[in-house]
């Protein structure tokens, strides 16, 4: 699918559901060229349009530097891992190239992020966000991408504040979690565990295109406006932000399942105890009733009027005595 978006005074217009007019005048209104699941031919439209050459989808996964950032006929190439679904219990990262050539960006992903739909949404409306050029239109869908990871951190620090409360309970009044509520605890943590990797990742990837992006201005001794400038520099700060947030998490998510997993070995530990304070408190009883219990002919208590009562009497005295042992050492 191809969208092409033209700047209209301070807000974007959609053009067409396709490539834009070709020539210089159409190329000259297309701010913007939306690349989503492209076909062969989408892109094909695009190379000769802006004369480029557009990486193919196992090139935009590749995890080299030199494959996700470089310079190409006249043009930069800026490839991201964008992390999307980050409101469900399955989110994903998929690579997000970011192609500026001139005052024109075309963008190739083959997700959908809410990010991408939030930022137009915007960009429609007059002087919602800056779009005079493609630079400013990436510097948005960046911004927009910050704003979905910095409310799924939100999400994942208020979800971990719930379980922390689950497993450490406290007050006389409140039982002890069960089995079932520490199991589902650490399928909670595993899944916000697994959103927080995406997320650093995905910012990590960010931070990357802004220093090269930076870099490639300096170089060519480019002469930015005031307000571009101090949009990277927010940028860079909210990605070093919400890194710091993420790590941050991170290591509560760690300290948060380290403690469920060492409940769950104090609760089998204490069951284990149960069965051992058990077996030593019968065991003399046990004793007792195995002497008596053997087939001797010489037994002086078998004929006595108070054998059995005795015999019973020693069970139960021998049985309550290591009880009160370990109760008054606390081990019950």
């Amino acid at each position: 699918m191809m969208r092409s978006y033209r700047r209209d005074n301070s807000h974007l217009v959609l053009a067409s559901e396709g490539p834009p007019e070709q020539g210089a005048a159409g190329l000259a209104q297309a701010v913007w060229i939306d690349l989503y699941n492209p076909a062969p031919q989408d892109n094909r439209t695009v190379e000769q349009l802006l004369a480029i050459s557009l990486p193919t989808r196992e090139e935009m996964q590749e995890i080299e530097v030199s494959a996700r950032l470089y310079q190409e006929d006249g043009a930069e190439f800026m490839t991201l891992t964008a992390a999307s679904q980050l409101e469900t219990d399955e989110p994903f990262t998929s690579p997000i190239t970011f192609v500026l050539k001139g005052s024109t960006l075309v963008t190739m992903r083959y997700a959908e992020p809410k990010a991408f739909a939030n930022f137009v949404a915007r960009a429609q409306r007059a002087n919602a966000v800056p779009v005079g050029n493609g630079e400013q239109i990436m510097m948005g869908l960046i911004e927009a991408l910050l704003d979905r990871m910095a409310d799924a951190l939100e999400r994942v620090g208020a979800g971990i504040d719930h379980v922390s409360r689950q497993v450490f309970r406290k007050g006389k009044e409140r039982a002890a979690p069960s089995s079932d509520e520490l199991q589902a605890a650490i399928e909670r943590i595993g899944q916000d565990g697994d959103l927080l990797t995406k997320v650093r990742e995905s910012l990590v990837s960010i931070n990357r295109v802004l220093t090269y992006h930076t870099t490639l201005d300096q170089q060519a001794d480019k002469k930015g406006t005031k307000e571009a400038k101090a949009r990277i520099k927010v940028l860079y700060r909210d990605v070093v932000a919400l890194t710091d947030q993420a790590t941050f998490l991170s290591s509560k998510v760690n300290f948060l399942l380290d403690a469920t997993l060492g409940l769950i070995n104090l609760q089998q530990n204490q069951i284990i105890k149960i069965f051992s304070v058990a077996a030593v408190v019968f065991l003399p009883p046990t004793l007792v009733a195995s002497i008596y219990g053997m087939n001797f002919e010489d037994i002086p208590e078998l004929k006595w009027f108070f054998g059995y009562p005795w015999a019973l009497g020693l069970m139960v005295v021998s049985a309550i005595l290591p009880y009160l042992y370990f109760k008054r050492r606390r081990w019950l």
